[in-house]
Parts: C-alpha cells; sequence; structure tokens
C-alpha cells in the first residue's frame, strides 16, 4: 500500500550514469514490503536505463516479497520519460481534434513505448474538467466538456489498457485517472488549492468523465490534492468510496497524489498529525499512498490497525485491489518487459501518427481576407519567443517535469521558424525574436525585448508571423495571477502591425491567454495549443495549404480578465434590460466560443430532422443532419449537436449541453448525412438535491445553427448512479 520516488533509489552521476544507493532496494522491498515506485530521477532515461532500474526493482521486490512491484511513470503526451520516444499533442491538443479515433491511437502509441522501457502503469488520462481558465494544468485535460472529456478519457483507456481489463497485453499498460474530481475547479484559480462546487455540478458535470473512464475500465484512480466544498478529497468517504467504489461497483484500485495524505496535516490542517492523517485517508477509501520519501506510512498503519483505530478489513480490501491490478497486468508472470520484443519504439510511423494528430489539433480562429493559406513563394518574417522553440511546443512533462530541455534535446524535430524554412524556402523565411524567454527563471520570465530588428526585417516580408503564448511549466509554478498576455509580447504584436505588412499570430499556449486588445491587429490567428515535437511541421503544412484546418476549441476562449464563462453557463447568466429605471442586464462574452474553429472550405447544414417530436425516459432519439462541403477543397468539419432543457423546475437549467458529436470528411460539393442516437436520459440534469431527473417538458436540439423543438411527455427520477 506504499509507493516511494525513485530517488531513494538512484539518481544521475555527474558522468551521466545511474548511481545506486547502497543497501535502499534491501530496506524498501526487505524490511517495509513497499509495493510501488513511481517517477523519473528528474530527467527521462533511455529505454535501456529503464530496462536496467525497473528490472533491478523487480529482483528486490520478489526475492524479498515473491510480489512484483507496480511501476508508475507519467507519461503524459506520449513517453514523456523516455529519451527518443514519441511525444505526441498534449491532451488539450488532443481534445481539439474531436476525433477520439486519435485519442485512442495516441494512448495506444503510449502504451507500447511505455511497455518498451518496461513501465506498466501510467498516471493518465487527465479528466479534470477546465472550469477555470487561469488554472495552470487546463493543458492536460481534454477541455471544459464533460461529453467531451468522457469520450476522450475513455477512447484513451482502450488505447492504453486495449479491451480487456482483466487482462492486460503485452503491448498494454494501466491508467490511473485523475484527479478525482473538481480539481480543476479552483476557486482562487491556484492550483492544489479549494474548490466550491454544487452538489449538481459535481454529480452531472464532474464526476461525468470519471464514470465513462471507469466503465471503459479504467484500473486505477488518482485522487484530487486539494478540498471540494471544505472537506480534502482524500478523505472523503462519500466520493472515494461511495461514489466511486460502491457506486460504479468497482474493484480497482484509488492512489494519492504526491505526499496528499502527509497535506492533511501540514497543508489542510484536518489532522494533527501524520498517524490521524494516514487513517482518516485509509478509512476513507484510499488504497495506496503516494508518500514519496518516507517510509514510516507503513509503521504509523500498522500501529493503526493493532490499535483498532483502521479495521483490518480495510487493510485486507485495499491489499486485494493492489494485487488484483498486479496480476492483471500479468507482473507475476513477466515482471520485467524487454526492449528487444518492442522493435517499434521510436518509429517513424509513431512520429507520422503524432504529427497527423498534430494537424487535426490546430484551430483557424480568424481568416481576413483569405490571406491563408500562404502562397509558394511568400516572404516570412518569423518573430516571437515561441517562434524557434521546442520546449514551448511540447510543454511541460517532457523530458524534464518542466519542459525545461538541455541543449541539443529533440534537435532532430522542427520548430515552428524551422519547419517554415523547410516548407517555404530558407530563402524566403527571415527569423528575428524580438522577444525571448529567460530559461533559466520561471516559466513567464523574459528577456529585454529587442523591437527595433523586427521592425527593420519586417520592411523585406510579405507577411509577418507572431508565434506568442507561454513557456512550458507543470503544476503550480504555473500558477498565475494575471491572464492577459505578456505586455512584451502584446507589444511585439503592435511592432509588427505597424510595419504595415499582415500579421498571422500564432497562439502556442497551455491555456487560453487574453489577446483581445491586439487581435484585431492580426489578419489571421491560430491557435496551436501545445502539439508536441511535430508541432511544427504540422502547422508548416496547414498554413501553405498543404493540409486543411478542421480544430475546434475544446474550452470558451475569454476576451476579458472579469468576465470569464463556459458554454453551458445557466440561462440566467444572460439577461435582457428589464423595464423600467433599473439595467439590470447581463451578458456573456467571449473571444471564440466552444467548439470554435475555422477551415479553407464551408460547410453547409440542411434538413434537421428526429424519428419522433414527443419522448419519454425509455426512447432512443434518432437524429440527423446533412452537410454538404460547399468550399473548393476537401475538408474535415466536426458535427456537434446540443440539447438545451428550456424549463427545469429544480434547478436553472443550462444554456446548452454538448450530447453528441461525429467528425466526418467531404470532398467539395460531397454531401453526407450524419445520424446521432440519443438516449433521452441523457437529456436529464441533477437538481438542488443531487438527485437526476428528466422532467416533462419542452426541449431543442441544435446542430450546425439549425434547431429542432422536441418534447418529453412524463416525468422521471432516477438513481443516483444514473
Amino acid at each position: 500500500m506504499t509507493e516511494l520516488a525513485i530517488d531513494l533509489i538512484c539518481h544521475r552521476g555527474p558522468d551521466g550514469k545511474l548511481v545506486y544507493h547502497p543497501g535502499m532496494l534491501d530496506s524498501i522491498f526487505g524490511k517495509y514490503k513497499v509495493g510501488s515506485i513511481l517517477n523519473a530521477p528528474q530527467h527521462s532515461l533511455t529505454p535501456q536505463e529503464w530496462n536496467e532500474v525497473i528490472g533491478k526493482i523487480q529482483e528486490a521486490s520478489i526475492q524479498a516479497t515473491g510480489i512484483p512491484c507496480i511501476y508508475g511513470l507519467d507519461q503524459n503526451h506520449g513517453v514523456t520519460y523516455t529519451s527518443g520516444g514519441t511525444l505526441l499533442p498534449q491532451n488539450i491538443s488532443v481534445a481539439a481534434t474531436f476525433n477520439p479515433a486519435l485519442a485512442e491511437e495516441a494512448a495506444s502509441i503510449t502504451a507500447y513505448e511505455t511497455k518498451a522501457s518496461a513501465c506498466p502503469w501510467t498516471y493518465s488520462p487527465t479528466v479534470d474538467l477546465v472550469r477555470v481558465a487561469s488554472w495552470p494544468r487546463v493543458w492536460e485535460n481534454f477541455g471544459e466538456d464533460p461529453y467531451l472529456s468522457g469520450v476522450m478519457g475513455a477512447a484513451q483507456i482502450r488505447g492504453f489498457q486495449g479491451n480487456d481489463p482483466n487482462h492486460i497485453g503485452k503491448d498494454k499498460i494501466a491508467t490511473s485517472v485523475k484527479h478525482y474530481m473538481a480539481y480543476s475547479a479552483p476557486f482562487s484559480g491556484k492550483d492544489r488549492t479549494p474548490a466550491y462546487v454544487s452538489e449538481a455540478d459535481l454529480r452531472e458535470k464532474h464526476f461525468a468523465p470519471y464514470k465513462a473512464c471507469i466503465e471503459a475500465g479504467a484500473l486505477t484512480v488518482m485522487v484530487n490534492s486539494a478540498s471540494i466544498n471544505g472537506i480534502p478529497t482524500h478523505i472523503n468517504k462519500r466520493l472515494l468510496t461511495g461514489w466511486l467504489k460502491d457506486g460504479l461497483d468497482w474493484d480497482g484500485m484509488i492512489v494519492t497524489d504526491w505526499a496528499d495524505i502527509n497535506n492533511l496535516y501540514t497543508r489542510e490542517k484536518v489532522a494533527k498529525d501524520k498517524k490521524e492523517a494516514i487513517k482518516m485517508a485509509i478509512n476513507a477509501g484510499i488504497d495506496m499512498a503516494m508518500e514519496p520519501y518516507q517510509w514510516d506510512f507503513c509503521t504509523l498503519l500498522k500501529e493503526l490497525v493493532e490499535e483498532g483505530e483502521v479495521p483490518m478489513e480495510r487493510i485486507d480490501d485495499a491489499t486485494r485491489r493492489v494485487l488484483r491490478l498486479k496480476y492483471r497486468l500479468g507482473l507475476f508472470d513477466n515482471p520485467t518487459p524487454q526492449l528487444k520484443d518492442y522493435p517499434d519504439f521510436g518509429s517513424a510511423k509513431y512520429a507520422d501518427a503524432a504529427r497527423r494528430t498534430a494537424v487535426e489539433s490546430m484551430i483557424l480562429l480568424k481568416n481576413e481576407g483569405g490571406i491563408l493559406p500562404l502562397a509558394k513563394g511568400t516572404k516570412i518574417l518569423v518573430t516571437g519567443p515561441n517562434a524557434n522553440s521546442m520546449r514551448t511546443l511540447n510543454g511541460g512533462w517532457t523530458i524534464t517535469w518542466q519542459g525545461k530541455l538541455a541543449p541539443g534535446e529533440l534537435e532532430e524535430k522542427n520548430t515552428i521558424y524551422e519547419a517554415l524554412a523547410a516548407k517555404f524556402g530558407k530563402e524566403n523565411v527571415n527569423y528575428v525574436p524580438g522577444v525571448t524567454y529567460n530559461e533559466d527563471g520561471k516559466y513567464g520570465d523574459e528577456n529585454a525585448p529587442d523591437f527595433a530588428p523586427v521592425a527593420a526585417a519586417a520592411k523585406n516580408a510579405d507577411v509577418v508571423v507572431v508565434c506568442i503564448g507561454e513557456n512550458s511549466y507543470t503544476e503550480t509554478p504555473g500558477n498565475l495571477s494575471d491572464l492577459n498576455l505578456s505586455a512584451n509580447q502584446k507589444e511585439l504584436v503592435r511592432v509588427a502591425a505597424a510595419s504595415g505588412k499582415p500579421v498571422i499570430m500564432i497562439l502556442n499556449e497551455g491555456r487560453a491567454r487574453i489577446i483581445s486588445d491586439v487581435e484585431p491587429l492580426a489578419a489571421a490567428v491560430v491557435d496551436i495549443l501545445l502539439p508536441g515535437s511535430e508541432g511544427g511541421d504540422a502547422l508548416a503544412a496547414l498554413l501553405s495549404g498543404e493540409e486543411n484546418f478542421s480544430g475546434r476549441l475544446p474550452y470558451t476562449y475569454p476576451r476579458d480578465v472579469n468576465s470569464l464563462s463556459t458554454y453551458d453557463y445557466k440561462a440566467s447568466e444572460q439577461v435582457g434590460t428589464m423595464a423600467g429605471a433599473y439595467d439590470y442586464n447581463a451578458s456573456i462574452t467571449n473571444q471564440w466560443p466552444f467548439g470554435y474553429g475555422l477551415s479553407y472550405t464551408t460547410f453547409d447544414y440542411a434538413n434537421l430532422r428526429a424519428d419522433k417530436s414527443e419522448f419519454t425516459d425509455g426512447d432512443i432519439l434518432t437524429v440527423s443532419v446533412d452537410v454538404t462541403n460547399t468550399g473548393n477543397v476537401k475538408g474535415k468539419e466536426t458535427v456537434m449537436l446540443y440539447s438545451s432543457d428550456l424549463v427545469a423546475s429544480r434547478i436553472v437549467p443550462d444554456n446548452r449541453r454538448l450530447r453528441a458529436f461525429d467528425k466526418i470528411e467531404l470532398a467539395p460539393g460531397q454531401t453526407r448525412t450524419v445520424t446521432f442516437k440519443i438516449p433521452a436520459s441523457d437529456l436529464a440534469y441533477v437538481g438542488h438535491d443531487g438527485k437526476w431527473i428528466l422532467e416533462e417538458g419542452d426541449f431543442t436540439i441544435a446542430v450546425g445553427g439549425l434547431i429542432l423543438p422536441l418534447n418529453c411527455t412524463v416525468t422521471k427520477e432516477y438513481a443516483d448512479n444514473k
């Protein structure tokens, strides 16, 4: 039930070789019978080194206990901590594809290359709902919508684990869905701080993607480090045991996040000391404690059992869950997979898959006058702190925790500047940074800008491609207090625009940074999010017209610091001016809405219809619409179906909710009928009492700007775990 960090066992010496700490393996496994080890020793290892390290760990564990250890890594966008493997787009970019097949493929590649590293377990996927725009872990997730997050999360579960959770195959690994739950809704916007969320939103929205992942076979879950409505999640028995284990009849394992049992007394102040914190967490349903540097958890928990403070039945239950996981992974039969059995590690076909996913993830937000695509021979000035940076393309959890790369790392991959030079010709592409990051400082630190060379170089260009956004960060070090893009970067946009040349703004960022004051200066805006190491080549293919844009925003892009919302805001958040003397109006504003994205072609929607205009709880609604490519080039379109409940008696209804989507590809002039089957029960909502209900009354279905009225004729109330 104990998990310790690899730093206790080894570190990388001055010569670059792994140095093992004498006697530690004997203590960890021989004396304390520790069940799991995690993390990388501060920097990625080669697959050969992982085979060596995990091999030694398994040998020591089996010799001491007869039970294999389970090793865990944060392989969050490809093999984060394995050198030479494939680095895929981050989850927020995968979400922007609105293509579950790509999500599953990305997870499958990650599983294969992680298994080649002898590691059987990853702390992924992350399915926290992005409800606070400033939160520093936005980019690790699939956006703000529970349905999208659930679909993408479940697809990744299948990619990581396969279709049989009881028998994880040779090329697959176990998942740990995180961070259960509402971790992404901190009131302060800062990482690991409290969330205050209604019972209805907890049940209907935040719980939904975890439920989808459990139903897809997820074997483990990691817990929210902070508190929900004043209760630290690690001691919330109702959520851990009631909703998750009992409510879903789930026999998987719950693991803490980093040192979070300790934080119950050091930070959350709900326990007087570590022993009391352990008692509270284990009795609530925690099965494994990520300590990660102390093993006194073992002795303190043993004392608690002997004193009758923790029932032996709880220990037996947790132990069964840990052992069940190891059996499902086949660790008793093959504790240390060998690299030689995974010949496709780091292969070109995986890099191509990463590029294809990056292409589908990039979002064309503005294209005035059809300035894009750029013609062959266009003279391009590339500027900005993200223009020639591989670190910013990948973001955090890349080689190192914060994503900082050593000189020469990933140099075989193309930055945006390098990719544009390769695509349009070095003679046509000039790079002048203007603004640069201080790579030795915090993620937001910038060096003194130098705008004059940018203004001079722009005179000789046809267009100026301004690459702005954020440097890499992970978790709490990425906290911020102002969503505005930095003053230096905004001024760079102004300098570029003052040249009189068209500005193409490239946003390379982990979360939406506010640009409303400089967006009008750009003829085109492209949000590439965090596309991974193939992102430069993907962007060049899109800007040249070799590929077509099809990405859609997975969250609402805010216009103002103090006007933040999600697409499913409550109907009462937007009201017109009242009659009389008082101006009681309220409005929702954004820079771009959830689901927005342009293409080089256009699509027309027609003939929205349903197989029935009236329905009850048990019905399946069959909804169809005809989609036509009315432009001149082939394109992919994400067809989204939204529902609205026009009157809800138990809580103010949402503006609308995404209920289904499908991504299709159409040639010019081609028409396809897209059909969705929606269980009527999906239109139910959770009231203020925490209960699901589908009420009789009027609904609308909206697809592509078309609206169809429907009517529910009978009210139905559901059990809690609908």
